[in-house]
């Protein structure tokens, strides 16, 4: 099911939307669909690297090569 959302967006960022989307072949709404996907994805993922990061450290977890070590 879909609903719809209204939202305002001053000129020069409304051209830049119309822009992209363009672009890359898509609407204006599936352009912004994708960007708020994007959008709520990346702060998901934030939360989690703010969550996980300081158990991490404590375990002696820095780097993507101490990940390694202890998944390998």
């Amino acid at each position: 099911m879909r609903t719809t959302l209204t939202i305002s967006l001053p000129e020069p960022l409304r051209r830049d939307v119309t822009r992209a989307a363009r672009k890359l072949g898509i609407s204006e709404s599936e352009f912004v669909r994708r960007a708020v996907q994007q959008q709520l994805w990346d702060e998901a993922f934030e939360g989690s690297r703010r969550l996980l990061a300081p158990k991490a450290r404590a375990q002696g977890i820095y780097t993507d090569e101490d990940v390694f070590k202890v998944v390998s």
